[in-house]
């Protein structure tokens, strides 16, 4: 790989600080699940209560999101990444303090600070990789899927060896994003030549903005249907309640490999990711519908089958922000842009699954529903995926 634009630091501890920032987007989203039952026990929580505590952190991905391009316009991106990650350590730690109020306003900062920061990371590969886009866009998907599914299963290990504390097992992961913090610091520390762009108009205006805005979102609607409703949907059918989750882990565990060659994949057809894209969410697709219809017997099929295309179709709506920008600061703005509207987009996907579920008391909806978001996302991605870039109107 060539070396990075700013002469900072050396290319290998850029690389591991963009790795170990990445494997911090994850774990404070993914680690409170596993551990609910017994948050709920502890504080006396609702059910309700329960689901905000699971729903605020990604609700504020999306609010929090088009603050970034500002921050990093004010501060420069290095800066803002390494407070927002301090930020992000403390908002981990917080929730093992001052009981339920703690446990919210600690969900609050941790939510906020991963939506900035992963508005900024397209950027700066945009500005300091931009010869090897695929590569590294493959490599910050995958630790960040990382980061997800090793705070998934690592949780409640962490409980029992903290004696059975889940606060303690929540808080513990404020320790790698200080970790990160750490290691990011050199990049800080050395000036990078360029003083912070700035802001930049904004790019509401612009038909292709909003088709890369869309994609993102659907398929992060896909996603979401996936972690919310695929066990229980399983269940409905007669598969155990241990063997569903099993499924859904090894679905999101497999989604790994695609989410690291899905960018390489994308660009060794040239400028045109459409068919890559068209790919990913056709074996998503199958793979649902196999879940929710196919025979159990090929259960695991399906399950990773709807893995790779889930892996697939996130690393690409990464990559088409970076490549539909013509610039660092752009690849701000519409990463702000995808991500801040996308992830309020993406929310309506499971909402309207569980709907669907309450309104026919049964789960026949569940494949023409996916299928429906489906095709909207492979409209939008068809759009989105030409070799064109974003202009600020």
């Amino acid at each position: 790989m060539s070396a990075p634009t700013r002469p900072a630091a050396s290319l290998g501890l850029l690389i591991a600080g963009l790795v170990l920032v990445s494997l911090n987007l994850r774990p404070a989203l993914s680690s409170v699940s596993p551990v609910l039952a017994w948050i709920q026990a502890s504080l006396g929580l609702s059910a309700t209560a329960a689901g905000l505590l699971t729903t605020l952190p990604v609700l504020c991905l999306g609010l929090f999101a088009p603050l970034a391009p500002r921050l990093a316009g004010r501060w420069g991106s290095e800066r803002t990444v390494f407070v927002v990650l301090l930020v992000l350590a403390a908002g981990t730690a917080l929730r093992a303090v001052l009981g339920a109020g703690g446990l919210f306003l600690g969900a609050l900062l941790a939510g906020a600070s991963i939506g900035i920061i992963g508005v900024l990371l397209p950027s700066l590969i945009k500005r300091d990789f931009p010869q090897h886009i695929g590569p590294m866009m493959g490599l910050y998907t995958m630790a960040l899927c990382l980061g997800a599914a090793l705070a998934a299963g690592a949780t409640v290990p962490l409980m029992q060896a903290f004696g059975g504390s889940w606060r303690a097992a929540l808080a513990a992961w404020a320790v790698l994003a200080l970790i990160a913090a750490a290691l990011w610091w050199p990049q800080v520390r050395q000036p990078a030549g360029a003083a912070p762009a700035p802001p930049g108009a904004p790019l509401w205006g612009d038909r292709l903005a909003w088709a890369v805005t869309l994609y993102m979102g659907l398929q992060s609607a896909l996603a979401y249907c996936v972690f919310g409703w695929l066990a229980p949907l399983l269940s409905a059918r007669g598969v155990e309640p241990l063997h569903a989750g099993l499924v859904v882990s090894v679905s999101v565990l497999v989604q790994l490999l695609t989410a690291f060659t899905g960018p390489w994949l994308a660009m060794r057809w040239g400028t045109d990711q459409r068919p890559t894209l068209l790919l990913m969410l056709g074996l998503a697709l199958a793979g649902w519908w196999g879940c929710v219809a196919g025979p159990l017997d090929g259960l695991w099929l399906w399950a990773v089958l709807q893995g790779l295309g889930q892996g697939g179709q996130f690393s690409v709506a990464l990559l088409l922000i970076v490549l539909r920008s013509p610039d660092a600061p752009t690849a701000a703005r519409l990463s702000g842009m995808s991500q801040g509207v996308g992830y309020g987009l993406a929310a309506l996907g499971p909402l309207a699954l569980g709907f669907s579920h309450d309104l026919l008391g049964d789960w026949s909806a569940a494949g023409p529903l996916f299928t429906a978001i489906t095709l909207g996302a492979a409209a939008a991605g068809w759009f989105a995926a030409q070799h064109r870039w974003v202009s600020a109107r």
